[in-house]
C-alpha cells in the first residue's frame, strides 16, 4: 500500500473512531436522559466532543489537506489522540460514577490529556508543513493548482 492510500486509510480510521463516540455518547445521553441522572454530562461531553467532532475534523483534515503527509507521523497521530481519547472518556467515567478516586485517577487523566494534546499538535505539525493546497474535489483524486502558504 502506497503513502497516500494508508493516509486514506487514516482518514477512515478516524471517522469510524468518531462514529463509535458518538453511538456511545448517545448511549450515555438516553441513558442519563431517562434516568435523570446527570452526573455523567462531563463524561458525556467528551465523547462527544473529543471522541466524536476532533475524530472526525481529524478525519476530514487528512482526506481534504494532507493526502501526502508522512505515514508514520499520521499513525502516531492516530495512535496518541485515540489513546487518550480512551483514556480520558474511561478516567472520567470511573471518576463521576464514583468508582475510583480522584486521587487513583489523577494520573491516568493527566497521561490521557497530554496524549491527546500530542495528538493535537503532532496534526498541527503536519498541516503547517504540508504545501498549501486547495482541498481534493469531491470526484476525485485530483488537485487543483497549489497557492502560497499562509
Amino acid at each position: 500500500m502506497n503513502a497516500p492510500q494508508r493516509i486514506l486509510k487514516i482518514a477512515r480510521w478516524h471517522v469510524a473512531f468518531g462514529l463509535v463516540f458518538a453511538v456511545l455518547g448517545m448511549v450515555l445521553g438516553i441513558y442519563m436522559a431517562s434516568s435523570h441522572n446527570h452526573t455523567q454530562h462531563v463524561t458525556h461531553a467528551h465523547i462527544l466532543l473529543l471522541g466524536l467532532v476532533v475524530s472526525v475534523l481529524y478525519g476530514v483534515v487528512y482526506r481534504l489537506w494532507l493526502p501526502a503527509a508522512s505515514p508514520m507521523l499520521s499513525t502516531v497521530q492516530t495512535g496518541l489522540h485515540q489513546a487518550g481519547t480512551v483514556g480520558i472518556v474511561a478516567g472520567l467515567f470511573l471518576l463521576y460514577g464514583g468508582f475510583a478516586s480522584d486521587t487513583a485517577l489523577g494520573p491516568v487523566l493527566g497521561v490521557s490529556s497530554i496524549c491527546a494534546l500530542l495528538g493535537a499538535a503532532l496534526i498541527l505539525y503536519q498541516f503547517l508543513r504540508a504545501p498549501a493546497a486547495r482541498p481534493i474535489l469531491a470526484g476525485g483524486n485530483e488537485r487543483l493548482e497549489s497557492e502560497p502558504r499562509f
